[in-house]
């Protein structure tokens, strides 16, 4: 055997004995830092060493046994990491260079990413089909809230984060930011237009951005928390509706002299914020939702104006791919957002049950956690 051959068996050898850290599903109620091998790279992936990730609300649904995942999973999508190893097939990228890979991991040649729709790339079939196809970490795949993460088509989804930004600006663009962006996006916010954005949790308040980004000139944020109001205002917010003092739709109805709003956006994931979103629109408005529903959904006849009111609902999963996180952190770097007001608190890999717990109840003015291994 000659030694090129006898080194790399040594390597597979070494790769399949080492072990890394993992937040992994184990059953709806418990999500527990166990280990795992860390993964084996084929030709078209990366494994990234995660230096920075967090949880999302979705990771919460999860935990409750709302979304379901197969046990042993890995949970977690949204990597800030560095290159440990590439597969033999990447090209235009190097060991060592520090990265951000979307939430949503298109192959760029599945039939839906060739009809332009990156985010339903189709069924993994490593878990079972998944209609959101194209959200593989932590739902179909082994995901971010590890010490190491296997990105697949390598070449599609990693983007180079750039020296002078840190991980805590750009931790919010591989889903919130390209989430709560994508409903100014898909609503189709114009200039000169008013918005009403329902919920100023992490996607509410990149909605918000969102949606003064994309040249709304009078945006209303209904919340009710202090903290939350304060930072939906640095993020564009016009005007503050607190729905535990008043009902929201009155007062956006009073706001517009009854006009409503252009865009109304969804960002809770809940019947009564959804029919809210739609009750506020003007003729012809859009209702952009981008919350993650746990039960059936019900369309009430008045303000659907039993399907004559030329209203428009449109739901989005946030786009990924390079690209998206490319112009994402183009929009971090020119000065025009920044996200680390919504990193609240700061947890090691070995406390994220305890960073789970914080996040799931919602304590202590929690909006975003960064988790560093």
């Amino acid at each position: 055997m000659n030694g090129q051959a006898e080194t790399r068996i040594t390597e597979r050898n070494r790769a399949r004995a080492a072990r890394m850290k993992a937040a992994i599903f184990v059953e709806p109620g418990r999500i527990v830092l166990d280990e795992k091998p860390v993964p084996e790279v084929g030709p078209l992936d990366a494994l990234i060493r995660i230096t920075t990730t967090t949880i999302c609300g979705t990771d919460i649904h999860i935990l409750k046994g709302e979304y379901p995942v197969a046990r042993g999973l890995t949970i977690g999508h949204e990597p800030v990491g560095i290159i440990e190893r590439l597969g033999s097939a990447v090209r235009g990228f190097q060991e060592g260079q520090r990265v951000v890979a979307g939430a949503i991991t298109p192959s760029g040649h599945s039939a839906a990413c060739l009809c332009g729709c990156l985010s339903q790339d189709g069924p993994d079939t490593k878990y079972g089909f998944k209609p959101m196809g194209g959200w593989r970490f932590g739902n179909t795949i082994d995901g971010s809230q590890a010490e190491y993460l296997l990105v697949p088509d390598a070449m599609t989804n990693l983007a180079p984060v750039p020296d002078d930004l840190s991980d805590e600006q750009v931790l919010m663009c591989p889903d919130i930011m390209s989430t709560g962006f994508s409903g100014a996006e898909s609503g189709g916010v114009r200039i000169g237009d008013t918005v009403a954005v329902f919920a100023q949790g992490p996607i509410g308040l990149c909605a918000t951005a969102g949606a003064r980004l994309m040249g709304a000139t009078r945006i209303i944020a209904v919340e009710c928390v202090p903290e939350r109001q304060q930072v939906a205002r640095s993020m564009g917010a016009d005007e503050i509706v607190d729905f535990s003092k008043e009902d929201p739709v009155d007062a956006i109805l009073r706001i517009t002299d009854g006009r409503g709003v252009d865009v109304a956006i969804e960002a809770l994931g809940r019947q009564s914020t959804f029919e809210a979103a739609l009750r506020v629109l003007r003729p012809g408005g859009t209702l952009a939702s981008l919350g993650v529903y746990s039960e059936d959904l019900r369309i009430p006849l008045g303000p659907f104006v039993a399907g004559l009111g030329n209203h428009t609902i449109v739901t989005t999963l946030c786009p990924g791919g390079k690209e998206r996180m490319r112009r994402l952190m183009s929009v971090v770097a020119s000065g025009r957002i920044d996200a680390r007001a919504l990193v609240t608190h700061r947890f090691r890999l070995e406390a994220i049950e305890e960073a789970y717990d914080l996040f799931a109840h919602q304590r202590d003015g929690v909006l975003k956690v960064a988790i560093t291994p």
